[in-house]
């Protein structure tokens, strides 16, 4: 393909639920635009979009898929994100780089929680905005009550463009409302037009050409001050009126319309070709925050007068071609052996080959002018990172990722085989920040979080395909504690060893007591010599082994003071080893009379719910034996729930959370602060933690 201008550039997001049909669109307009010469089906596995193995086998998308294609003298990307919360990373990254967004709403389904989150994202990051309603041809679709619940969600703005005429509950033919032309199609999408005044659109609901049309003129006399002014004389608009008003409302963001499209024959995608055409290119997209190399902060339009600046909006670990970094031009022209400036990283990168992408079909091409997006390999860029000319050093503000709460250990079924598990998180890492992986210390467990069970689901699998390594997901261990609650008299440790020759001699008379430290403290009040200062660090060092393993549980040990008091030791036979011993063995005996506890982590609970849940979320929160602190409106028919719990009751809580609030609510949950564990529950906590000691082991 060759190079192309920015005025001639559009990139175009499909975005939506899960299921909503945004593939096979996706197909449908590679079909219409002659890239492919047969539509594939995410059933069959063949789809230009759907290539990864997990995709395939999930007949669904997973992550966001780039293809570009030429069309009337444009070049169009298209960008296709996956719908369902699990991969909402992808989704994220695809908003970024589009200036347009297709939302893509089923005749069959209507509007779900996917539809209003891809819309809510689309408008908080300033992009246009139409819904391609798919799925027509479903002998259950409903597209007028679906038109209804789009103007119900989002406004009087959403404008019917492109609709249905249902006779007998089945799709017929598609009508052009601002030509007043409806258009019967083959099974391979060619249409012969025909006049549609007076056409019925639905005879269930009494709807005609001539009544939406109505409401089309109204969007487009919005564009206008003489539109508006005839508008409201009555008088009708003429055809090329019409026309002109509708891309001027489509340019301006002033109207969202609707189209319809069928991805089977492939019907409309003609028509919604057409209309790409009038779509905002990328210097009219919203203006992107930076700041320079003194910090100042900056709103950048896409220029392709100014110097070189491009942004990594995506990354893919292949393990085969090496690291892939899709990138979008924001200004200046990105050629290949171009050597820039990683402002993000100081670091220099010097790009090599650049291919634009139909899938997974690679294209070398050798420059790509602001606004287009292309993709380098090989380079050491991450996700988020700027590159650019040396002459203006720039970043770019990062992409906002949703917060994984969804936590799982990760352990590999063969010995040997948790440095590999390491590697390969660290490389899908790289790809997918929405994805992170921490080691805890206390537990030796490393610790995968991610959006939800699907998510963590496809990193298992691609841990496998990708790196080699079979692991299994399994409940993360709670980091317990153990701490004492009373100060005890003191208490003795003596270690006496005789095995001919020298043997072994230790003696110490140790108190201990509750305190606020973390870890151990210890102090000496001898007197007299009765232990030699030299056997001290011995002692210490005996007692800061031992709170690594309670009495209770074998959990570490905290908040504990310890003073040595007094003991006795034997010029010949003492050893530091001996004292080392003598002093497990009184920490042992003095845990036993200072009434040991277990303590629990809590953690500070921020759940974001749509007000009608909040009802729902206290009550489960109160099964939880959290404690709700207070709450708070958000705005937009929001709640913010402010709240504390404990870490052992949290584990679900993100799929319960999706389920209840239909994938409307969002929260966060950091550790806080430790507290005893009740009574009722100690017996079962003990029992739990040993066995998983146990199988350590």
């Amino acid at each position: 393909m060759k190079n192309t201008d920015t005025a001639k550039i559009k990139n175009i997001v499909l975005a939506g639920q899960s299921g909503c049909g945004k593939t096979a669109l996706a197909e449908a307009l590679l079909y219409r635009a002659g890239v492919i010469d047969r539509i594939g089906k995410a059933a069959d596995g063949n789809t230009v979009c759907d290539y990864d193995p997990e995709e395939i086998k999930r007949t669904a998308s997973i992550n966001l898929a780039l293809t570009n294609f030429e069309y009337g003298g444009f070049k169009i990307n298209l960008i296709d994100t996956p719908g369902s919360l699990d991969f909402a990373a992808a989704a994220n990254e695809g908003m970024f780089a589009g200036d347009t967004v297709i939302i893509c709403v089923s005749a069959k389904s209507g509007v779900h929680v996917g539809t209003v989150k891809a819309f809510n994202a689309a408008k908080k990051l300033g992009k246009h905005v139409l819904f391609a309603v798919t799925k027509i041809d479903d002998p259950n679709q409903d597209f007028y009550a679906t038109l209804q619940s789009l103007k119900d969600a989002f406004g009087a703005s959403v404008c019917p463009v492109i609709v249905p005429e249902i006779v007998n509950n089945q799709f017929k033919s598609l009508v052009h409302l601002g030509r007043m032309k409806s258009y019967t199609y083959d099974k391979k999408g060619a249409s012969v037009a025909a006049d549609a005044a007076g056409i019925v659109l639905s005879e269930k609901e009494g709807i005609t050409a001539d009544s939406l049309l109505d409401s089309l003129s109204e969007a487009v006399a919005e564009t206008d001050d003489a539109l508006m002014e005839k508008f409201f004389e009555g008088e009708p608009f003429t055809q090329e009126e019409i026309s002109h008003g509708i891309h001027e409302a489509m340019r301006t963001g002033r109207a969202m319309p609707v189209f319809t499209v069928s991805c089977t024959n492939p019907a409309g995608c003609d028509l919604l070709l057409e209309f790409l055409k009038y779509m905002p290119d990328p210097t009219n997209a919203e203006p992107l925050k930076a700041t320079d190399k003194d910090g100042k902060e900056l709103e950048l339009k896409v220029d392709a007068d100014a110097p070189l600046s491009a942004f990594v909006f995506r990354t893919v670990a292949d393990p085969f071609v090496g690291k892939m970094s899709f990138l979008k031009v924001l200004s200046g022209t990105l050629t290949a052996d171009k050597e820039l400036v990683n402002a993000t990283t100081g670091a220099t990168e010097r790009i090599g080959k650049l291919y634009t992408m139909l899938g997974k079909k690679q294209t070398e091409v050798s420059a790509a002018a602001a606004g287009d997006i292309v993709v380098a390999t090989k380079i050491a860029a991450n996700t988020c990172d700027t590159l650019c000319a040396p002459e203006r050093v720039i970043a770019y503000a990062p992409i906002a990722y949703p917060n994984p709460t969804y936590r799982m250990a990760v352990k590999a079924t063969a010995q040997g085989d948790e440095a590999k598990i390491s590697n390969g998180l660290q490389r899908l890492l790289e790809e997918d920040k929405a994805l992170s992986y921490t080691l805890d210390t206390t537990t030796k467990e490393q610790v995968l979080a991610g959006l939800g069970d699907q998510h963590l689901d496809v990193v298992k699998a691609k841990l496998k395909s990708k790196f080699g390594v079979d692991v299994v997901l399994e409940e993360p261990k709670i980091a317990y504690r153990e701490t004492i609650r009373k100060k005890t008299d003191k208490v003795q440790g003596r270690h006496k060893k005789q095995s001919g020759g020298h043997g072994q001699f230790g003696d110490v008379w140790i108190e201990f007591e509750p305190t606020d430290s973390d870890s151990l403290v210890f102090e000496e009040k001898i007197f007299g010599g009765a232990v030699p200062k030299n056997f001290f660090p011995a002692i210490e060092k005996g007692l800061q082994e031992s709170v690594k393993k309670g009495v209770l549980a074998g959990c570490p040990v905290v908040g504990i003071k310890a003073t040595l008091l007094d003991g006795s030791y034997h010029p010949v036979d003492s050893s530091e080893m001996a004292f080392k011993i003598a002093a497990s063995l009184a920490f042992k005996e003095g845990m036993k009379q200072a009434n040991p506890i277990l303590l629990e982590p809590i953690g500070s609970l921020k759940v974001t719910i749509p007000d009608g849940k909040t009802g729902d979320v206290m009550g489960d929160l109160n099964k939880r034996r959290g404690r709700v602190l207070g709450m708070e409106p958000a705005g937009d028919g929001m709640t913010v729930i402010q709240a504390e719990a404990p870490v052992r009751e949290m584990h679900d809580f993100t799929m319960y959370l999706r389920q209840v609030a239909k994938g409307m609510g969002e929260y966060t949950f950091e550790f806080l602060r430790y507290e005893p564990l009740p009574a009722n529950l100690l017996d079962e906590v003990i029992a739990s933690v040993k066995s998983g000691s146990e199988d350590d082991e």
